[in-house]
């Protein structure tokens, strides 16, 4: 287990978020992202939650955000390094987004997420 920094882990969140290529970003609508310490599951190392676009009807609308929550302590537990800690945030970042796009699980690990 490394330690970050709680502003560290929110300042590496953000980076992850930069990366994402415009194209994408700009396609993200109502969406909201958060730093937690911990998850009620002590697997997740991040949670998607709200109505993926591909699920939007032409009804949707008047609706809270969906919420993207990365969990800092999950994945510092995995790490060794504050650089795999960087890797592990910018994939789990990709993986949540990717639910908000649609893309269940078993295909982001299809894709390595």
């Amino acid at each position: 287990m490394v330690y970050v920094d709680p502003d560290r882990f929110d300042e590496l969140v953000a980076e992850a978020l930069d990366g994402i290529p415009e194209e994408f970003a700009r396609a993200m609508r109502n969406v909201a992202v958060f730093v937690e310490d911990e998850p009620d599951d002590p697997e997740l190392l991040g949670l998607y939650v709200g109505i993926p676009l591909t699920e939007r009807t032409t009804a949707y609308g008047g609706v809270l955000p969906d919420r993207i929550i990365i969990y800092r302590n999950t994945i510092c537990a995995l790490c060794e390094t504050e650089s795999e800690v960087i890797d592990e945030v910018r994939k789990t970042v990709v993986h949540e987004i990717a639910h908000h796009f649609g893309i269940d699980d078993e295909r982001l690990h299809e894709l390595g997420y």
